[in-house]
């Protein structure tokens, strides 16, 4: 019997040594044929991990986008530079020449 497993990455590595195998077609870890599956209760997509469990979920909505406020994190010896012109940061224009980087 085949048993769904839901293996984040991190865990992967063990998984694979207790004896799980990556199914690529549907993207999901699972055991085959094991008589001792306590080992990967851990990973069982539900607490009561019967034949129901071990199916495929199908894909009713698509996942919604989470939006991420972020923040600029640098160095401590990092200073901003004001812009002098208003090309494009990889064209150098004849005002901006002075404050370019070599190439």
């Amino acid at each position: 019997m085949r048993l769904n497993l839901k293996v984040s990455f991190a865990e992967k590595d063990e998984a694979k040594k207790l004896g799980a195998r990556w199914d690529a077609a549907q993207k999901i870890w699972y055991v085959e044929g094991k008589a001792d599956m306590a080992p990967f209760a851990k990973w069982s997509p539900t607490p009561q991990a019967g034949p129901a469990a071990s199916e495929p979920a199908a894909k009713s909505a698509p996942a919604r986008k989470q939006e991420v406020q972020g923040k600029v994190i640098v160095g401590e010896n990092y200073v901003a530079q004001a812009r002098v012109c208003a090309c494009l940061p990889w064209d150098v224009c004849d005002k901006c020449r002075a404050m370019a980087l070599a190439s």
